[in-house]
């Protein structure tokens, strides 16, 4: 009955509308399939943006320059944000962080943020916000809830904005419905976004394989993970955003499956968000 609702509701006229110039299917097909593989650890795509390898704290802020990249979503996403944090040059020293970056957290909750690091020198602004409820944490500040699309809202936009947002991990237990109205409503943010600013870059971050026990299973199955992953391609097919395929990337690489990929891993996604940023 679930696939049913699923194909039901997404072939609906609600989500057939697009915005500017569509995306092309390697940047974000209707549905999952082979979008890539691993050769000598790393990733090569099999269409879209070509990818390059920053492997130096100097090569990342440089792609970075003058940027500013806002990130909502879950934990996937943050291991994003905690990546940029350790790889930027930056030296701790206690109450400050002398360096090009500087990370001000606010005494943020580790979980949900808001986390945000400053490169003065280099104007670069990279934050994190964790995503609205539905989330699993025991313990979230009720002023720190906010909804992705009324994030993206209070964006301005344009040629120097980064746009990134992952927000899956947490539905798995809940109707696929509450999904399906959730991501709409981003859509229309999204939407709004590229109206006002069509410069803009958008990138979607996939859902990924988890490691699976039998209490998980129950709630939070590939199965489940998978159907949310159909919905998420279908309502912002056509729409003018980029897509990391994190489903492929956790599917091909022999490291064992977590909800949290391995560093080897996060850092082939980190080099395909920074060159759709810095095409070269």
């Amino acid at each position: 009955m679930l696939v049913l609702r699923l194909v039901r509701v997404i072939s609906s006229g609600n989500l057939s509308c697009c915005l500017g110039q569509p995306a092309s299917p390697s940047h974000l097909p209707g549905k999952s399939g082979l979008s890539g593989y691993y050769f000598h650890g790393v990733w090569r795509s099999l269409g879209g943006t070509k990818v390059h390898q920053f492997n130096n704290s100097s090569a990342i802020s440089q792609c970075l320059k003058g940027k500013a990249v806002h990130m909502y979503g879950d934990s996937t996403l943050r291991q994003w944000f905690e990546y940029l944090d350790a790889s930027l040059p930056a030296k701790l020293v206690p109450s400050v962080i002398l360096s090009d970056a500087n990370e001000i957290n606010r005494n943020s909750p580790k979980k949900t943020g808001p986390y945000m690091i400053w490169d003065n020198a280099k104007n670069i602004l990279v934050t994190y916000r964790v995503h609205g409820p539905p989330l699993s944490f025991i313990y979230v500040p009720t002023s720190e809830l906010r909804y992705i699309s009324n994030e993206i809202d209070g964006l301005v936009g344009g040629t120097n904005t980064v746009v990134v947002f992952s927000i899956w991990a947490h539905f798995s237990p809940f109707p696929i419905e509450l999904y399906i109205r959730r991501l709409q409503s981003i859509r229309r943010a999204v939407i709004r976004l590229l109206n006002r600013a069509p410069d803009t870059l958008v990138v979607i971050r996939t859902a990924n394989l988890r490691g699976l026990t039998p209490s998980v299973s129950l709630n939070y199955s590939d199965w489940y993970t998978l159907q949310l992953d159909k919905v998420l391609r279908a309502v912002f097919k056509g729409l003018n955003v980029r897509l990391v395929d994190a489903w492929e990337m956790t599917l091909a690489h022999h490291l064992p499956h977590n909800i949290h990929p391995g560093r080897p891993i996060v850092k082939n996604m980190i080099d395909i968000i920074l060159s759709y940023i810095c095409t070269k």
